[in-house]
């Protein structure tokens, strides 16, 4: 248990606790009073929080006062500490932090992130930089050819490490700390920690302190969880539905794919309700008008998948809508973590489809409890629903009513009296021209067959005036008895 309750008590000097103190910071959070006096330490530090416990400033604040403490200066293309976030808008996030953490140290602070020119970034890194912020692929582009270098950067940092360590991530960020001093601090800070990612970031750290500020995939606490089972193709309508009460304030919305947040946006479109979408194929252009549109209220809801929603930092977000469930389940907990924040109370809706019952399941599991159903909506296999619905019921085939026995007797009298009248009389055969309702065989029986020309099958004419001929083998001496005969 941590007994620090001011930023004083974590040994900070007074420039960081003047900005803090401008900033209204007063006291730490948990995260802050447990990781802050191991990074001053040099130690590295595996750091688990909830989302919004304030991960950014305890790593930022003890990172801030060591570089100060030390007078030297990055070489040319070179830094000193090195932050790696998994999007442009956390990047963002971060370097704002530092600006505002150390607004009255004289440290130089760099962005270095994809979908912007290349130049402004070039400029700033050529100076040299104390704090280098950026995304993997942008900063690995700069590092080949020759604009960055990491040989003496002694700090490193990543933030929100389960996404950073995924698979799409971890090429680049390996080729990123290959060219790293292996002399370093590295920090590693994230909202989730599954423990195939806690065994793959045990290769990057040494020794590591960890600490957790929540049980991991805790979900808050005055989140209200609902569940709603319905299919794929009534989601969008069902989210149209909920969203036209405006009580909920700002609406976040997750989905799995960014054409999958595309169409969610249309389909609010379609029913009068302004939505922004914010993934991985918009510009940094886009995201950034996309942002400012969702935290002045001009656009209520944003669309997001769970990578673009890394850095959104929005106050007043009432409802989470998951409107796809993830694959992994320390996800859910993160998203739902965009609400109910510094005590206030928050929704969080989720659409569970036919083919996402596993998920549910797998959810459900982590987090050690049953999200309560609608009362209208069917239960998951295998899960016991609170009051029995009779609409749920099998209802009993509609017995056949027994006829009597005068109408099925007439009925037989009646298809009988059909099949006599197409039937010829005894004796005597079609007439010429009309038609046979008598099988072949009946017609030889009675000596009637062919009598109808209508009824001949016609002789096959040869194509084009050719005879048919017939497959004879061939005769070697007919040749030979013509040249003799000739």
């Amino acid at each position: 248990m941590f007994h620090l309750t001011q930023f004083s008590d974590l040994g900070l000097a007074r420039p960081v606790l003047d900005a803090l103190a401008s900033t209204g910071y007063a006291r730490p959070t948990p995260i802050q009073a447990m990781a802050v006096p191991h990074v001053l330490a040099g130690r590295d530090l595996l750091g688990i929080a909830a989302t919004g416990t304030g991960k950014t400033a305890a790593f930022a604040l003890p990172i801030l006062q060591n570089l100060a403490g030390v007078n030297e200066h990055a070489k040319r293309g070179g830094c000193r500490a090195l932050v790696l976030a998994p999007t442009r808008e956390l990047a963002a996030q971060i370097a704002d932090s530092f600006r505002t953490y150390g607004s009255n140290l004289r440290l130089r602070i760099a962005v270095v992130v994809g979908g912007v020119p290349y130049r402004p970034q070039t400029t700033a890194l050529a100076k040299g930089v104390d704090v280098l912020i950026a995304t993997p692929g942008r900063l690995l582009d700069h590092v080949t050819q020759g604009t960055a270098r990491l040989d003496e950067a002694a700090i490193l940092v990543l933030d929100e490490a389960d996404h950073m360590l995924d698979l799409g991530f971890i090429p680049a960020v390996r080729k990123l700390v290959a060219r790293m001093p292996e002399a370093r601090q590295s920090l590693f800070f994230s909202a989730t920690m599954p423990r195939e990612i806690r065994a793959l970031a045990d290769d990057f750290l040494t020794d590591p302190e960890t600490v957790s500020a929540a049980p991991p995939a805790t979900p808050a606490e005055r989140v209200d969880q609902q569940l709603i089972h319905v299919d794929a193709g009534r989601k969008s309508g069902l989210l149209a539905d909920i969203l036209r009460d405006d009580v909920h304030g700002r609406v976040l919305v997750f989905t799995r794919t960014k054409r999958g947040a595309d169409k969610v946006v249309r389909g609010l479109a379609s029913a009068s309700i302004n939505a922004v979408a914010i993934h991985g194929n918009k510009t940094q252009g886009q995201r950034r008008r996309a942002l400012a549109g969702f935290r002045s209220g001009q656009a209520p809801v944003l669309v997001a998948t769970d990578i673009a929603a890394r850095g959104i930092d929005v106050d007043g977000v009432g409802l989470v809508v998951n409107y796809d469930l993830p694959h992994v389940p320390e996800t859910y907990v993160h998203r739902i973590g965009r609400t109910g924040r510094a005590g206030a109370a928050g929704s969080a809706i989720s659409f569970c489809g036919p083919d996402e019952r596993s998920q549910l399941r797998a959810i459900e599991a982590l987090i050690k409890m049953r999200i309560p159903a609608q009362d209208n909506a069917p239960p998951a296999p295998g899960r016991r629903a609170d009051t029995p619905s009779a609409a749920a019921k099998p209802q009993p085939k509609p017995e056949r009513k027994a006829q009597p026995k005068a109408n099925r007797q007439a009925k037989r009298a009646k298809r009988g009296a059909r099949h006599d009248e197409r039937k010829p009389a005894s004796g005597q055969g079609p007439k010429l021209g009309e038609l046979s309702f008598m099988r072949p065989n009946e017609e030889r029986a009675r000596g009637t067959a062919g009598t109808d020309p209508s009824c001949r099958r016609p002789k096959r004419k040869p194509a084009h005036g050719n005879k048919i001929r017939r497959n004879r083998p061939p005769n070697p001496g007919k040749s030979a008895d013509r040249r003799r005969h000739g």
